[in-house]
């Protein structure tokens, strides 16, 4: 088990606003990876960053950790109408994948948000938790009287910008240099909504092909803030893809080798005193 004060160490680097954003995210996905009590309070703690994207980010990733500890910040940020629209819609979304049948009336409400990736958000994450109940039912029957248990959990849906968002994510996940110009030409697309864009950026991040990697430098100076980091993180995954590294996610290595570090220095200057 890693200790509190190193996980603490981790959250310095996510809130840390002046280190480079590829860096923050690789802090975010290590407090991700480990989960606990102190890593939610430190993704919690940064919702008052001025990257939209970041914030995207770390609500996506308490969703990802599955802990209920996590809901009263979720709600508090889909909540926040000062919050941008996509941040909001990512809360909305980690509540859905939590799965928590407690937040049912409150994801309700906001699916009649006047935002409408909020509104379209909160009805998926309503849909979701009411499919797990169903299956959950299903399968209590499948286990007492033997028969299939066959769910389709899939909704049906139209093409909006959440749905966009929803199919840039899948893909990304495909990591094929065959989506490439698809996903291009949404990153290039202006008048696209700018989590689309995002997520097309994202995409070409996991593809990591020389193609994905050329338009994503290309927008690294895009006039949307979201964009430009978008292009930014997802050349660092590209990177990463194609490198040797072990683990992306790598902000308990990098905290232990500093430490390491730290320690050697302090050993020689003892030696230096000593001499």
């Amino acid at each position: 088990m890693v200790p509190d004060n190193k996980i603490e160490a981790i959250g310095s680097v996510l809130k840390d606003e002046k280190r480079p954003l590829k860096e923050r995210f690789r802090a975010l996905f290590t407090l991700r990876n480990l989960g606990g009590d102190t890593a939610i309070a430190a993704i919690s703690q940064c919702f008052d960053d001025p990257s939209a994207l970041l914030k995207h980010e770390l609500a996506y990733c308490l969703g990802q950790m599955g802990d209920v500890k996590a809901i009263p910040k979720l709600i508090e940020v889909l909540k926040d109408v000062q919050q941008e629209p996509m941040v909001r819609h990512e809360a909305g979304e980690a509540l859905g994948a939590i799965g928590d049948p407690s937040v049912l009336t409150l994801l309700r409400e906001y699916s009649k948000d006047p935002v409408v990736e909020v509104a379209e958000t909160c009805q998926l994450a309503v849909g979701r938790i009411e499919w797990l109940q169903s299956e959950a039912k299903e399968r209590e029957k499948f286990e007492s009287d033997g028969k299939f248990l066959s769910v389709d959990p899939t909704p049906p849906s139209t093409e909006t910008s959440t749905e966009k968002h929803e199919i840039g994510y899948v893909l990304g996940q495909m990591a094929s240099d065959a989506v490439v110009d698809e996903l291009a030409a949404v990153v290039r697309d202006e008048k696209e909504n700018e989590m689309v864009r995002h997520e097309a950026a994202e995409a070409l991040g996991s593809v990591a092909t020389e193609r994905a990697m050329a338009v994503l430098k290309d927008y690294l100076g895009d006039e949307a803030r979201v964009v430009r980091e978008s292009c930014e993180v997802a050349l660092d995954m590209s990177e990463y893809e194609n490198s040797s590294e072990f683990q992306y996610a790598d902000g308990l290595v990098k905290l232990e080798q500093q430490q390491s570090e730290k320690a050697v220095l302090v050993f020689r200057s003892s030696l230096f005193y000593l001499i």
